[in-house]
């Protein structure tokens, strides 16, 4: 099953900073929610990092079927929301549960993974403009393996600037 990136990177591909989100912006919150909740039944798969990231009165993620990727068998999950050990074991689940579409949505190892995978189809970045100091980042990706296909105008927001952009997989 084929599935697609969703991430926000500063200019040095930072994502985050002690657990958290560098910066809040609702334009890209809604940018998100919009992409990842496009059709019917989606999927978001995710690691245990990030889910314990999202606020408590956030997850699950709404409209959409949570997938945790941890190696932990004693985590508990609220009812709805699954595990697998793998991206592939994922993608199975979430293909065995009709998803349409699939989004991985961090963090940093889970994008590590996810972008060498085969069946990692699409890049959606919010480019944000600025270095924020991160420690946590997203993968390099091979500029001759997914091509640029959209980027937004700028926008602009409690005076940060950013972009949203698409990449395909190159044919």
């Amino acid at each position: 099953m084929n599935f697609s990136i969703i991430a926000a990177v500063d200019e040095k591909n930072g994502i985050g900073i002690k657990g958290k989100l560098p910066w809040r912006l609702s334009k890209d919150l809604a940018y998100f929610q919009d992409i990842t909740t496009d059709s019917g039944k989606n999927a978001v798969i995710m690691g245990r990092t990030t889910w314990e990231s999202l606020p408590k009165g956030s997850r699950p993620l709404k409209n959409r079927l949570n997938i945790v990727l941890t190696r932990n068998s004693d985590i508990q999950l609220p009812e709805g929301v699954f595990k697998a050990d793998s991206i592939d074991a994922a993608l199975a689940l979430a293909k065995g549960k009709n998803a349409e579409q699939v989004f991985v949505i961090g963090g940093a190892q889970v994008y590590a993974q996810a972008i060498e995978n085969p069946n990692c189809t699409r890049i959606y970045l919010t480019q944000v403009f600025g270095d924020f100091k991160c420690d946590t980042f997203f993968p390099k990706f091979d500029p001759t393996k997914f091509e640029k296909t959209a980027e937004s105008e700028l926008h602009e927001e409690a005076d940060v600037k950013f972009v949203f952009t698409k990449y395909r997989k190159a044919r």
